[in-house]
């Protein structure tokens, strides 16, 4: 019997993977999660042999078993990693047992490419497998870098419209300039006077709702065509380290990856249960340190400060894809249902008798001050420069120390994020010009920016649209309904 998909809380109702990925959330508020997980441990030799945007179609196919034979989508696959910078789309930088795998070749600098690159093409290939000419648009919640990369793929694509909400105040200025300098009019940026757990909040009720001529999908990891793809870049690391002789046929390796939403440590979760020798993943939060505290303590609570820091697309206290690991490891729908419900009414809900199975994670987090001395000390140290996300994710792997090889996963250019990656490297930025903190940071660090990120400094700005919750809602409508 092949894969098939159901929600997190409600395992009896099934849906083929298309069904799963045009939804993007299923009817009762959960995720789609997969059936099974098919088995990879006897085709490394042979993953390893192909190009990464081969290795990243096999992976994909490996779920959506409907999108095998459909050429069109496999030459798409090609094409959507044609538009990365380096020949190989994951760089990888190694210093003695470290490595830091770079995510963010790719069009919009940041690690959301890899699966936003795909998912446009996952949607069509859906759409003709149903048979299904309706316009889609695609309704995203983004705390930084999601929504400049879904804006990238789905601009001027025939049959979508794309509606972007972010929190104002809580993303970094060049961030805001690449979602705002979008210009395409299938595309729809706005701002929400809130932080990024109300957008998605709001964006999830917004499913809910049906508008005039349009079916709604999304971008958010929380649809299972935007999870699958990040999980090819863990086999893909994997298996050039051991190409490159840095570590040995079948040996476990750990990795650390910074963590808000949940979705690209559940990518390498994923790769595990497929057979990647993955021994721990480390989950780095930043000081909304809020799954740090659930893997210590087996409580998931939100009454808590939410805190604006130099990581801002990690400033997340409801990482939506916790819930499909929840799933994974009880396999329990009615459980997860109550354990959602519990953090929806109550904010939180405890989970401490799932803590054993969840053995395959240690989790630590880093604070402002631990964020900002990573940086410098691997610049001093190894003269690599990196962000502030990628910091936290080094400061914690630094900092446990585990035994044997360790990948921490970069998931943004330095560049995103330059007056705090020149601050921490000890020179004051101009707060009142962001695009001569980008020269300064190239001056101090010896490094270059990167073009796209480079190019804003000319870009207009199409979209200042911002409100409250009512009327992001009421502006998004409009748009999706050609009002």
């Amino acid at each position: 019997m092949g894969i098939y998909y159901h929600s997190t809380r409600n395992k009896d109702k099934h849906y083929t993977a298309s069904q799963a990925i045009l939804k993007g959330l299923a009817d009762d508020g959960g995720l789609f999660v997969p059936s099974q997980f098919p088995d990879m441990s006897d085709k490394l030799d042979q993953l390893a042999k192909m190009e990464y945007h081969q290795l990243c179609h096999t992976v994909v196919c490996s779920f959506f078993e409907e999108f095998k034979d459909d050429q069109e989508f496999k030459a798409d696959v090609e094409r959507a990693y044609q538009k990365f910078e380096t020949t190989d789309a994951v760089q990888l930088k190694t210093f003695d047992n470290v490595c830091y795998m770079e995510l963010y070749h790719g069009p919009t600098c940041a690690f959301k490419d890899f699966a936003l690159s795909v998912l446009p093409y996952e949607i069509r290939a859906a759409k003709r497998n149903l048979g299904i000419e309706k316009e889609y648009a695609i309704l995203t919640a983004t705390s930084g870098d999601t929504g400049k990369a879904a804006l990238e793929a789905f601009r001027g694509q025939e049959g979508f419209k794309i509606a972007v909400t972010y929190p104002k105040n809580g993303v970094s200025k060049i961030q805001q300039i690449q979602m705002n300098s979008t210009s395409e009019s299938n595309t729809f940026v706005v701002g929400l006077e809130g932080n990024f757990d109300q957008c998605q909040t709001m964006v999830k009720e917004m499913f809910g709702q049906k508008y005039q001529n349009v079916e709604i999908s999304s971008a958010n990891s929380i649809n299972i065509g935007r999870l699958i793809p990040q999980v090819a870049y863990y086999f893909w690391t994997y298996l050039q380290l051991q190409t490159q002789g840095k570590i040995a046929k079948g040996q476990k390796i750990n990795f650390c990856v910074p963590t808000g939403n949940f979705g690209d440590i559940l990518a390498g979760y994923i790769a595990k249960q497929m057979g990647l020798p993955v021994d721990k993943l480390v989950c780095a939060s930043n000081k909304n340190n809020i799954l740090t505290d659930f893997f210590n303590t087996g409580v998931y609570d939100k009454r808590r400060e939410f805190y604006l820091t130099k990581s801002p697309s990690m400033d997340i206290l409801i990482s939506s894809n916790f819930e499909r690991l929840l799933w994974f490891v009880s396999k329990d729908d009615a459980y997860v249902a109550k354990l959602m419900d519990d953090l929806k009414q109550n904010g939180l809900f405890k989970a401490d008798e799932l803590l054993p199975q969840m053995y395959d994670f240690v989790a630590g987090f880093a604070s402002e001050e631990d964020t900002a001395n990573e940086i410098k000390r691997v610049f001093d140290s190894q003269n690599y420069l990196i962000d502030t996300h990628t910091a936290v994710a080094s400061h914690v792997a630094y900092k446990l120390d585990m035994p044997g090889f360790m990948v921490v996963l970069s998931t943004a250019s330095p560049y995103k994020f330059c007056s705090a990656v020149l601050d921490a490297l000890g020179t004051t930025p101009d707060p009142q010009d962001e695009f001569k903190v980008l020269d300064d940071l190239q001056t101090v660090s010896g490094t270059v920016a990167p073009q796209p990120l480079a190019m804003l400094k000319t870009a207009k700005e199409h979209h200042k649209n911002s409100g409250n919750v009512d009327q992001v809602k009421l502006l998004i409508k409009n748009f999706l309904e050609n009002k």
